[in-house]
C-alpha cells in the first residue's frame, strides 16, 4: 500500500468522523504472526525418529548417529522454515486466534480506550491471515449488534480477496463512519482525539 492510497483512506476517516464524536483508527497489518515456531517444532519432532532406523538395520555407532540426526534436524529446519513461511502449516483457526489477539492489543496501544464517552472503533486487516475484525469501545459495542460489524467485515475481506484492499478499506470506514454517527451523533464541543493516519505494522 503506497503513500497516496493511506491519504485517501486518511480522509476516509476524516470525513467518517465529521459525522460523529466517535473514533475510528485503521491499522494494516502485512502479518499478525511469522509462525516460525510451528515449523521449528515439527523438523525437531521429525528429526527424533532418524536415529530409530539406524539402530535396528545398520552397525552404526552412537556418534556417527548422533551426527546424521544433527544434519537431518539442520536440514528439516532450513526446509521446513522455507517451505512453511507464512504459516503454511499453521492451522486457520489458530491464525484466526492470534490476528484477534493482535487486534485487541492495537485496540489498546492506539488510545481507543482512552476517547471520551469511550466511543472509538478499530479498523484491523491481518492481510497474510485473510483476517479482519472491528473492535469497539464499550460506548458502542453495547449499542450494536456484532452482525452489524460482520455486515462490514465481509466486503472488506472480498475487496482485499481481489487486490481492492484501498477501497474495500474507504467503503468499510465510510460504513463503521454511518454506523457511529446513528449511536454516536457528533457533540457541539467534538475534537479529533486521535489521528487519522493509516497504522502499517
Amino acid at each position: 500500500m503506497d503513500t497516496q492510497d493511506q491519504e485517501a483512506i486518511a480522509e476516509a476517516v476524516r470525513q467518517a468522523e465529521s459525522l460523529t464524536s466517535g473514533e475510528i483508527v485503521v491499522v494494516i497489518d502485512r502479518a499478525a504472526s511469522s509462525y516460525r515456531t510451528v515449523p521449528l517444532v515439527m523438523a525437531l519432532v521429525l528429526a527424533l525418529f532418524v536415529p530409530w532406523p539406524l539402530l535396528m538395520l545398520t552397525a552404526t555407532s552412537a556418534p556417527r548417529i548422533f551426527l546424521i540426526q544433527l544434519v537431518c534436524a539442520a536440514t528439516l529446519m532450513v526446509t521446513l522454515l522455507w517451505y512453511g513461511r507464512g504459516g503454511r502449516f499453521v492451522p486457520g483457526f489458530i491464525k484466526r486466534r492470534r490476528a484477534h489477539d493482535v487486534a485487541l492489543r492495537e485496540f489498546t496501544a492506539r488510545g481507543l480506550t482512552r476517547t471520551r464517552g469511550r466511543t472509538g472503533v478499530l479498523l484491523y486487516i491481518a492481510l497474510q491471515e485473510r483476517y479482519a475484525e472491528i473492535v469497539a469501545d464499550i460506548g458502542i459495542d453495547e449499542t450494536i449488534d456484532q452482525a452489524v460489524w460482520r455486515g462490514i467485515i465481509e466486503p472488506l475481506l472480498a475487496a482485499a480477496k481481489e487486490d481492492r484492499l484501498r477501497e474495500g478499506l474507504i467503503d468499510a470506514v465510510g460504513a463503521v463512519g454511518s454506523v457511529l454517527a446513528r449511536h454516536a451523533p457528533p457533540a457541539a464541543d467534538d475534537v479529533d482525539e486521535l489521528p487519522n493516519k493509516v497504522v502499517l505494522l
